[in-house]
């Protein structure tokens, strides 16, 4: 099987749902900037040269429907001969898109793909605009359809995650985030446009232009701070809005390409997809998932945990987090983790994330001058996922 190197890989900001600076940006305008950015920064590369578009998109419905992959692509200016599909794994539905664009190259199937990821959770919010869970499944396996929250508070409650616990390490995150986004470290972010809709004085609306440079959901706070904040999803809970991920817009992309495309062209691999995997879990405790996720791919690739210089590990909730962190040993190895912090600060744009943390976690990896990354995540429904990227 042909390695599938990595080329490019790149990502918009992330803004806060209804409330951040893509609040009036279709995801597809934000998907479709994303990948032309991601081509147009990849010397020696045309759109007419990638020939399939994998994109990851939780709820693929409304704003996001109508196969968004095939619709950004074009949008983008690509050529007609650029085929595109959207994926749906939920909160790994941007690494599965990665994978299966890599694996197309692995495959000898092409020679150049593209795999991506957008939500905007702005114009299609959690659970899609109609959920509609089967009748008489739901009241025999509620836990399939059961609010994610709930899951962090039982994994919280099973496994002795504590409040305190949960709030100080999202206030690290927060920190990690703030002085990242202070020093200029999120370099795998590109300047994205966004819009407002202006009144006119003859009542009108002007579709206006402005660029968008940083996460707009960053803000520091203390242990202190967060401990005051009410729980949200269960009385004498632990969890709250200040220790969970934030509701996010946002789109990633990355180009994967093979040797021989990349010696014909001129392109300067960055990275190699290592390996990729997915585990099943109990639904009503999903946050797990990484927990699981992590050895499997370990032992795919050959590799111990110890080989991994960076871990971008999804902060879907601290409580998950902190539960994977300690089943895998990696209390000791804080400074691996989230370097720049995570969901927590940086938002959680459910289809978007995994290919989202593969931008982060090369950009991670080359400032660190580390040879292997995992990006993994736990999945609504019982999931988790993980991918081992190496840098070149």
């Amino acid at each position: 099987m042909r390695d599938a190197y990595i080329v490019q890989s790149v990502r918009t900001p992330g803004c806060k749902q209804k409330r951040g600076q893509f609040k009036e940006t279709r995801p597809e305008e934000l998907l479709s900037f994303i990948m032309k950015a991601a081509v147009d920064r990849t010397e020696g590369l045309e759109a007419k040269d990638i020939e399939d578009v994998m994109c990851g998109c939780a709820f693929p419905e409304a704003e996001q429907g109508l196969n968004i992959g095939r619709i950004a692509a074009k949008m983008a200016g690509f050529p007609d001969s650029v085929s595109g599909a959207t994926v749906n794994r939920f909160c790994a539905s941007g690494l599965e898109a990665i994978a299966l664009a890599s694996a197309r190259v692995q495959m000898g199937w092409s020679e150049i793909t593209m795999g991506a990821g957008v939500e905007s959770m702005t114009f299609v919010p959690m659970g899609g605009n109609v959920p509609r869970p089967h009748p008489e499944y739901s009241t025999t396996d509620p836990e399939m359809y059961i609010s994610m929250g709930i899951t962090a508070e039982n994994v919280a409650n099973r496994y002795n995650v504590s409040r305190e616990d949960q709030d100080k390490f999202a206030s690290e995150s927060q920190a990690k985030a703030a002085r990242a986004a202070k020093e200029g470290l999120f370099t795998e972010i590109v300047p994205t446009p966004a819009y407002k809709y202006v009144m006119q004085p003859d009542g009108t609306f002007k579709k206006e232009e402005f660029i968008v440079s940083i996460d707009d959901g960053i803000r520091e706070s203390t242990p202190e701070g967060l401990g005051k904040l009410r729980t949200v999803f269960a009385v004498n809970g632990s969890v709250t809005a200040g220790n969970s991920s934030q509701t996010t817009d946002g789109a990633a992309a990355t180009i994967i390409a093979s040797k021989a495309k990349c010696d014909e062209l001129g392109l300067k691999p960055i990275g190699r997809v290592v390996a990729y995997t997915s585990v099943g879990c109990k639904s009503d405790e999903m946050g797990v998932g990484p927990r699981y996720a992590i050895p499997k791919v370990l032992e795919i690739a050959g590799l111990k945990i110890e080989d991994i210089d960076i871990f971008e590990i999804n902060e879907a909730f601290a409580s998950q987090a902190l539960y994977c962190i300690r089943e895998l040993g990696l209390q000791n190895s804080m400074d691996k983790i989230n370097i720049h912090g995570g969901a927590i600060a940086l938002g959680h744009p459910l289809g978007c994330t995994g290919a989202k943390l593969t931008a982060t976690c090369l950009a991670n990896l080359k400032e660190v001058n580390g040879k292997y990354g995992i990006v993994s995540m736990c999945i609504g429904g019982g999931m988790g996922a993980a991918a081992i990227f190496e840098r070149l």
